[in-house]
């Protein structure tokens, strides 16, 4: 597949080792339908080469790893097509990404808010650069996280660190990010690619099917109760008036006043 087949993205494959570029660093990475598709394409080609070992998802530019969904284009269609298309086919995307035989490396290159966040906990390991900011800031919007963020932060990073997070809405910084086991492993900025590619060889290194199966065990059986849930819940919170609040205020600029409705 070449990248000029996949709007939004970059796909390039060296020595075993195939990277997925987000590729809007004018609009901070932010992701399109048409990006989602994309990666799932991708993803079912990675799949089916065997010569594949690791996988390096990872933003342009240096400021955003990514921004999360495309909320311009996510504000514009009704709260029934939001559920339809945006959530449900996030929760595809991701939850092939999350289950793709390959392990999964998200080099984070700059900030990853909401979807952008939910994009790199689907993957297996997390390296960022210590400048690197972290958020679940739907709430401020009127919504909550819709593509799988409030289970796998909670599995990740404990139940109350993910309340904290997704409640509030605040960022973490790169530091307490990797103490709260958000991160894998955090670098000075400039020497990301560097250490993301070591860590790619190392794993690529290793037995590719005993590295799969391992990866495999680790994940286990997980239930898709609370995905589906969240689904729900993000369909319920777009129809409210302070979900349209929310969008409003972002396009204005200005900050939300939320009613309760």
């Amino acid at each position: 597949m070449t990248a000029s087949a996949v709007p939004g993205l970059r796909y390039d494959l060296d020595g075993g080792i195939a990277t997925i570029t987000l590729d809007r660093a004018e609009k901070r990475n932010a992701l399109t339908l048409e990006m989602l598709d994309g990666l799932e394409s991708l993803l079912d080609v990675i799949e089916a080469d065997n010569d594949i070992r690791v996988v390096v998802l990872t933003g342009a530019g240096d400021q955003a790893f990514s921004a999360g969904a495309d909320i311009n284009a996510w504000a514009a269609v009704s709260p029934i097509d939001a559920w339809r298309h945006w959530v449900r086919r996030g929760h595809r995307v991701l939850d092939r990404l999350d289950g793709l035989r390959q392990p999964t490396i998200a080099s984070m290159n700059g900030f990853a808010f909401g979807g952008g966040l939910e994009l790199a906990l689907a993957c297996d390991l997390r390296i960022a650069a210590d400048t690197v900011r972290v958020a679940a800031p739907e709430v401020g919007i009127g919504t909550i996280p819709g593509w799988g963020m409030t289970s796998r932060l909670a599995a990740i990073a404990g139940p109350s660190r993910a309340k904290q997070m997704i409640l509030t809405g605040q960022p973490v910084d790169a530091e307490r990010a990797e103490a709260w086991g958000i991160l894998s492993q955090v670098v000075p900025a400039a020497e990301l690619p560097d250490a993301t590619r070591r860590l790619a060889e190392q794993i690529a290194a290793r037995a590719p099917i005993a590295v799969q199966v391992a990866k495999q065990l680790i994940d286990g059986l997980r239930p898709r109760v609370a995905a589906s849930l969240e689904a729900l819940g993000g369909g319920l919170t777009a129809f409210t008036e302070d979900s349209k609040e929310g969008q409003a205020s972002f396009r204005e600029r200005r900050p939300p006043r939320f009613e309760g409705s």
